[in-house]
């Protein structure tokens, strides 16, 4: 049989470039079981001598794991929840309604995928502090929703674009209302675009660390990442255990990645395509 060798490159290639991309994670897990003293061994990979299981009970106990899984939780979705509607209201008003600055109002919202988030922390910690609210839930609330509602509004617009406007000259027929028109007929058409939306929104602001650790001081809001600080002392740190706090971190958002990528790649393709 004549070999295919553009196909046997190809399988090649992405073999390669998977490897790449799990590999992190595989170092992970390999060295959150190990003992902080074979961590300085030569070589990418080590064998532990003997399991330390325990480093994930410390982790969890000592870690204040609970108390920062229920903050980061409750942040998200409260955060996913609100960039779903203002998104969608946003999109409507933009797509559908017609007015003289919706062109512009569109483009200057979606100009805020271009601002870096580091060039905010020193303004948004000034505001907060004289409004109030840091060390807050709504310090970081705010700024998740509005770094991650750009986005959100590209795909929501890019989604409705698709959606025919008869249904809306039907029900308006029919006597129904602006917002009965957005709730009955527009929202259950976008639920490809809202799973979208979520997972995006909720990947992205799991893991943020810089914000959280310029706006927070205390426990109470504290989210996951902040685990990791626990066991990070003045002279030494357990690195194990920081591995083991590490992996539980990642393992919600690994979770939902694998389970929901089919509506990321959807999404990002239609955006694409129609944006």
């Amino acid at each position: 049989m004549k070999l295919n060798w553009k196909r046997i490159i190809l399988y090649t290639c992405l073999i390669l470039a998977a490897v790449i991309q799990i590999f992190p994670l595989v170092w992970l897990l390999d060295f959150s079981v190990a003992s902080s003293n074979e961590m300085f061994t030569n070589g990418l990979l080590i064998i532990p001598e003997k399991f330390h299981w325990d480093n994930y009970v410390t982790a969890f106990v000592d870690g204040h794991f609970l108390l920062y899984l229920k903050n980061s939780v409750f942040i998200n979705v409260t955060a996913v929840l609100l960039v779903i509607l203002i998104s969608i209201m946003a999109a409507y008003a933009i797509m559908r309604m017609q007015w003289k600055l919706s062109g512009l109002v569109k483009t200057i919202l979606l100009l805020g995928m271009m601002i870096p988030i580091h060039a905010t922390l020193l303004p948004n910690y000034v505001i907060y502090d004289r409004v109030g609210i840091t060390d807050s839930f709504w310090a970081l609330l705010i700024p998740y929703v509005a770094f991650s509602l750009p986005q959100g509004l590209f795909l929501t617009c890019s989604f409705m674009e698709s959606i025919p406007r008869e249904l809306e000259e039907a029900a308006v027929m029919d006597g129904c209302g602006l917002y009965r028109i957005l709730a009955v007929i527009i929202t259950p058409l976008m639920k490809s675009s809202m799973a979208t939306v979520a997972i995006m929104t909720f990947l992205n602001n799991w893991n943020e660390f810089m914000m959280a650790s310029t706006y927070l001081s205390s426990n109470k809001w504290k989210t996951l990442p902040f685990s990791v600080l626990e066991f990070t002392g003045q002279y030494s740190s357990n690195y194990a255990v920081q591995f083991a706090v590490m992996a539980l971190t990642a393992m919600p958002a690994v979770v939902i990645y694998v389970l929901l990528n089919k509506h990321i790649t959807k999404g990002a393709a239609l955006g694409a395509v129609k944006g």
